[in-house]
């Protein structure tokens, strides 16, 4: 087998992240194992590793033929068998597909949301589906979903994996006080639910004054991300809540960090949350998507409603004061993406998966 992830940009994100991780463990597994950003680059083009195939297709429009001829010969030329888009680039491999029936396409599913995408999109999608041989899917909802919408028997769920990766040179220095750190790493879009974390900041302000809240994640300096920043104005939290946008050295960041959150209303499986563990931080988090599968409340971390602000202040505030408990539950965390994220075990099940399609 010669695999190649395609993704739409390199900017750092949870899907993008997957596919970084994917060619990068495959590069080790295959003859060949290759990556394909369609649309841009970014930073997690540093974390690919030298053993990776890269290409950089330049795709400018949705309907770009030019670009999926680029790809056919870029598969021809490396002898390439599968394809495999993350999210919302399987129509660049479908339209290659279209040019190079030979090639199979197995796309992974990471949107949280897919189940309410519009119809619009979802009709494409369902046609599109035809030609995938198989679907990998990070939570059960979405492979409920798929089983029942689309139109591919081969729907395989698959945890997300991650690797801590501190070969990024360190540097964010965030802000706020050593030792009292909150730290939400989440791109700036709705499915993450900021403004919950606003609310749970200006309650924790009211407390303990000296933590700060830092929001790590691309910014698309859209409608969103302006109301972000004016709720942060209005409620006087410019000294509790900062925003620092995409980084690279994510591993430096989640390393200052003393709490770590997600305050997500739809999710799969969130990579934060892994790496999160990784560097067994002590994690505050809602309920949704596969989140409830990896966190016991009070056993490895705290979970709560995805709508319950007053929950999820109270066992950030219980954090702030127990700096054992804070150590007692990283530590938990740790073992349990240990035991059930490795990298080693979940390509196993891909590759014994793939191999039957």
């Amino acid at each position: 087998m010669r695999i190649v992830q395609i993704i739409d940009s390199l900017e750092i994100g949870g899907a993008e992240k997957m596919a970084v991780n994917y060619a990068n463990a495959l590069s080790e597994k295959l003859e060949f194992s290759g990556l394909v950003a369609t649309r841009a680059e970014g930073n997690l083009k540093s974390q690919l590793n030298s053993s990776v195939s890269y290409f950089f297709l330049k795709k400018t429009k949705t309907l770009d033929f030019g670009a999926a001829f680029r790809l056919r010969n870029y598969c021809k030329t490396n002898q390439v068998t599968h394809l495999q888009p993350h999210s919302s680039s399987y129509f660049t491999a479908l339209l290659t597909k279209l040019i190079h029936p030979k090639i199979k396409i197995v796309w992974h599913d990471h949107n949280g949301l897919s189940e309410f995408i519009s119809t619009q999109k979802s009709l494409v999608l369902k046609l599109a589906s035809f030609f995938f041989s198989g679907i990998i899917v990070v939570n059960f909802k979405l492979k409920n979903w798929a089983e029942k919408e689309l139109n591919c028997s081969q729907v395989v769920y698959l945890p997300n994996f991650t690797q801590a990766d501190a070969s990024a040179k360190a540097e964010t220095i965030l802000k706020g006080t050593v030792g009292k750190r909150i730290l939400c790493l989440a791109n700036l879009r709705d499915q993450k639910n900021h403004f919950f974390l606003l609310e749970v900041a200006e309650k924790l302000k009211l407390t303990q004054p000296d933590w700060t809240f830092h929001l790590v994640g691309k910014d698309f300096k859209d409608a969103y991300s302006q109301q972000l920043s004016d709720f942060i104005v209005q409620k006087g939290l410019q000294d509790t809540v900062f925003i620092y946008g995409s980084r690279n050295d994510v591993s430096a960041i989640i390393s200052q960090s003393d709490i770590t959150i997600l305050t997500s209303k739809s999710e799969g499986l969130p990579v934060a949350l892994i790496e999160y563990g990784l560097h067994k931080k002590p994690v505050v988090t809602t309920n949704v998507g596969e989140i409830p599968l990896i966190i016991k409340d009070g056993e490895n971390g705290f979970i709560t409603g995805a709508q319950d602000v007053a929950s999820f202040y109270e066992k950030v505030n219980t954090l702030t004061h127990e700096p054992e408990l804070r150590v007692q539950l990283g530590d938990a965390l740790y073992q349990t993406i240990k035991a059930h994220h490795s990298e080693e075990g979940v390509i196993e099940q891909y590759l014994n998966w793939v191999k039957t399609l």
